[in-house]
């Protein structure tokens, strides 16, 4: 049975349970200040859970893309040396939210493994919670009597809070669960040692595959449980465990779901894949890394096809992470040295394109970004490597045994340089790695960081019950509200309040927009509003005081200039989009986007720099909509189909219900959110300030709009008009012209007087030296250039060949070092960029060079002399 069919029957058989299928949620999270991705099934449906969001379907299954790669949930150091652990996944998986509960969810769970997908019931065993005195929760005897009906009582263990209590997080909905275990091992083996004994004690082939969660508490910030008004079932089980029992074999990676990839990597690098293969471990090594490749290659797909591209900042480094980590792999163990891992992303695509239509509509992107980020990686490694020779130079001139852990998290931390690749190489070289030193450097960085990102929040009092908060500002920009819920939240020492509303007009910061700001008013009393968020599906006013009646009616009155500017924007990016798509082509899709008063940048697929013309046109285009102020046609209430068929631009990585909000202006057609002009003649003029590339084939153009954009044109004259007074010139650009001619000419002048200088200060530096015997080092201060030192150095060591040349240059007081070396001092084993290494730490700076040249730049004018003596004893040694 191939993977996508046994997919097809887990929806199949949860259809006729009367279960609504819906979609895969995008793995990258939006809207979840706790979350950067989807690591777990439930993730979409947090807010129903929460009581934030309506429930649309009473039974709901589906599958779930899942990314698990940081905080509590983390299985990135085992993938690929173990047969089960995955940082992409798939979790199958059926909710109930207050329909049924155990009872349905444990017969059809045990029906449709055992009567559908055919596992042998013998060798299913089952988990309850033994109960937890501390919580009040006692022992789980309800599931514990509906599994006795389906398997014998040595079938069924007592879970400790660990395994069988399931929580989102520190706060949040929670509740006992069983988890369905599955004994992988031979008949020899399970008759000798009983499955029992095995389950949750990580044997590769006794493992867990589906969980059921009996979602019936709320965890509160005190630690204390309160039940959740209604009982829920969330359910999850991993497909690619149940693809391994399934297809009878004793790996994840030995599935249809891993092999073609992995097929392929072995036929690219020209090995055979088989765990068991080998006898000295090197096959081993080149399994692993095939597995790791194609673990990662699915996780890396899936973000960019969902929106998220690899970065150095929150999700986008962990996805370069995950990305640099496999093409380390590939590099270390399977030899490629040139971008492979893009040429992997057809095999994917053909496996799982069929299931996850966005890896089809997304193929070109994800190619180019992989394989851009792969040769780029490739070059730090191999700069890294040439950091790393220095490193491991002076650890042996030092006498050391070992790379020092500071130098080790510089390498890791600055040049993105693997700590287990330092260690392999050091090792190669017969040194080992402070690592004790570098888990001290990591968690200070961490620490930092938490320290940086920490939020303290207390639970929300609630002063009156809410389902969910009407938002009126589409419509109105004041309005009469109540606070349903408050809590107090602190961020970096600052003390801010959180104010839910029972109704508001202020719009939260989404799909790209900012959040409104604005007042809260009660009689006299006023009370700023400093932000608007949507978190958790809940309009959530950011305040840094609380009203002094809570319980009043309030008059909320929205920043009218501040949101008007941010519509003008926004429908602009709706404009910019159309016109861009009719100037640079279709393939041309949304990849983000920031709205504010003060402007817009919109970024978009395109794989080469967008030229000045092209700018002009999209440019000429939005001021041509501008000018036809087409007016706002808004549909609030549209079906997601009727949506489609009217070719409306809906944008990958975004989560989509039934009814969606549909914009259009003129030929401009997008489902949006966001707070838009009544008509684009109220946007007043366009105008593209900077285009760029912020990653492979993903550009970014950022434009302002209105009086913005007037300000723009008026400084624009006012400069020109500054450049016409100073040359003197109405004609500025014969001007500028001519002006730049005289320059060029002066500067070849100057630079033949240099030429000349230099040609004098060395020789008469050789006549100093005459026809002596062994090596001279000369030490001196120069007053000049860097480049002009270089160029006399270089001279004085062409012309004589035993020479060692200190320099030491103080420019605008950034100090500088220079040494250069003859032919003669080279061939006794000196080398100038191990001395400038070494000498430059005296400086606060590094450099380095050619063994004949080397330069280093510090930060320390005051050690500049030290670094020269430095320097001159390392050479005389």
């Amino acid at each position: 049975m191939t993977s996508n069919r046994i997919r097809e029957i887990f929806l199949e058989f949860f259809r006729t349970k009367s279960h609504s299928i819906v979609p895969s949620a995008p793995m990258v999270v939006k809207g979840d200040p706790t979350l950067m991705f989807t690591n777990a099934g439930m993730n979409q449906f947090k807010d129903i859970f929460l009581g934030n969001a309506p429930v649309t379907a009473p039974r709901i299954a589906d599958t779930q893309k899942c990314l698990r790669v940081s905080g509590k949930h983390n299985d990135l150091e085992e993938v690929g040396h173990d047969t089960y652990h995955h940082t992409m996944f798939e979790m199958l998986g059926n909710w109930s939210f207050g329909d049924y509960f155990k009872k349905e969810a444990i017969e059809w769970a045990w029906e449709l493994l055992t009567e559908v997908y055919k596992l042998p019931a013998g060798q299913l065993y089952v988990t309850v919670f033994e109960g937890d005195e501390k919580d009040g929760v006692p022992f789980d005897d309800e599931a514990w009597e509906l599994w006795r009906s389906f398997v014998p009582e040595d079938h069924i263990i007592r879970g400790n809070k660990k395994d069988n209590f399931w929580e989102m997080g520190d706060t949040g909905p929670c509740g006992p669960c069983s988890e369905i275990h599955f004994d992988n091992r031979s008949a020899d083996e399970r008759a000798a040692v009983p499955g029992a004994t095995l389950v949750n004690s990580d044997n590769p082939l006794v493992i867990e595959i589906w969980n059921l969660v009996f979602m019936q508490f709320m965890r509160r910030a005190d630690g204390s449980l309160v039940p959740l008004p209604t009982r829920n079932i969330d359910t999850g089980m991993g497909f690619e465990r149940l693809c391994m029992i399934v297809q009878g074999v004793t790996s994840n990676y030995d599935t249809d779901v891993f092999q073609p990839v992995i097929q392929r990597i072995a036929a690219m690098c020209g090995r055979t894949y088989g765990f068991d293969a080998g006898v000295d471990g090197a096959t081993r090594e080149g399994d692993v890394a095939m597995r790791v490749v194609a673990d990662h290659l699915r996780a890396i797909a899936f973000s960019i096809a969902d929106g998220q591209l690899p970065s150095n900042v929150k999700a986008g480094y962990v996805i370069r992470r995950i990305l640099r980590r496999a093409v380390r792999y590939g590099y270390t163990y399977l030899g490629f040295g040139e971008p492979f891992m893009w040429r992997l992303v057809a095999v994917l695509v053909e496996q799982m394109g069929g299931q996850f239509p966005e890896l089809v509509a997304q193929k070109g992107l994800i190619e180019k970004v992989i394989q851009e980020e792969e040769a780029s990686f490739l070059r730090t490694l191999a700069t890294g490597i040439s950091l790393l020779d220095g490193v491991i130079s002076r650890a042996r001139a030092a006498g050391s045994a070992a790379i020092g852990g500071a130098d080790a998290f510089q390498l890791y931390d600055t040049f993105g340089f693997p700590i287990d690749l330092t260690e392999l190489i050091a090792r190669e070289n017969g040194l080992g790695v402070d690592i004790a030193g570098f888990e001290r450097e990591l968690a200070a960085q961490k620490e930092r960081s938490r320290g940086d990102a920490a939020i303290e929040a207390t639970d929300w009092t609630e002063l009156m019950p809410l389902s969910a908060s009407e938002f009126t500002g589409y419509d109105k920009l004041t309005d009469t509200v109540r606070i349903a819920r408050y809590r107090k939240v602190i961020a970096k020492g600052k003390t801010q309040y959180q104010l839910v509303f029972d109704r508001t007009p202020f719009y939260g910061a989404s799909g790209g927009q900012t959040g409104d700001t604005g007042v809260l008013k009660n009689g006299a009393e006023q009370v700023e509003i400093i932000d608007t968020l949507k978190e958790n599906g809940q309009t959530v006013h950011i305040v840094t005081q609380l009203p002094k009646d809570l319980s009043a009616e309030f008059t909320a009155a929205v920043d009218a200039g501040a949101r008007a500017r941010s519509a003008a924007n926004h429908s602009a990016t709706h404009l910019l989009h159309e016109a861009l798509r009719a100037v640079l082509g279709p393939h041309v899709e949304q990849k983000g986007s920031l709205v504010s008063p003060a402007g817009l940048r919109f970024d978009f697929s395109h794989f080469q720099k967008v030229t000045p013309e092209e700018l002009r046109e999209v440019e000429r285009r939005v001021n041509a909509a501008v000018r036809a102020n087409h007016p706002l046609v808004e549909n609030r209430n549209c079906s997601i189909e009727t949506a489609r068929e009217s070719g409306a631009m809906m944008l990958f990585g975004e989560k989509y219900g039934n009814t969606v909000r549909v914009i259009r202006f003129g030929d401009s057609v997008e489902l949006c959110g966001g707070t838009h002009a009544a008509a684009t003649g109220s946007i007043g003029l366009f105008r593209i300030v900077g285009e760029g590339a912020i990653s492979a084939g993903v550009r970014r153009i950022e434009a302002v709009t209105g009086a913005a954009a007037e300000d723009l044109v008026y400084a624009a004259d006012d400069t020109l008009g500054a450049i016409r007074d100073t040359m003197r010139n109405p004609k500025v650009q014969e001007a500028v012209q001519k002006m730049f001619a005289e320059n060029e000419q002066l500067a070849r002048e100057l630079a033949a007087i240099h030429k000349e200088r230099i040609e004098e200060m060395a020789c008469r530096i050789a006549d100093e030296l005459g026809a002596g015997e062994g090596v001279t080092v000369i030490c001196r201060r120069l007053d000049m250039k860097p480049e002009m030192a270089r160029g006399l150095m270089q001279v004085v060591r062409a012309r004589c060949p035993r020479i060692a040349m200190v320099v030491g240059i103080a420019d605008d007081d950034k100090p500088m070092l220079a040494v250069a070396l003859g032919d003669e001092v080279i061939a006794q084993g000196v080398n100038a960029g191990d001395v400038v290494r070494e000498a430059a730490r005296e400086i606060d700076g590094n450099g380095g060079g050619k063994p004949f040249f080397a330069m280093a730049g510090g930060r320390n004018a005051e050690g500049l002399q030290r670094a020269m003596d430095k320097a001159t004893e390392i050479i005389k040694k």
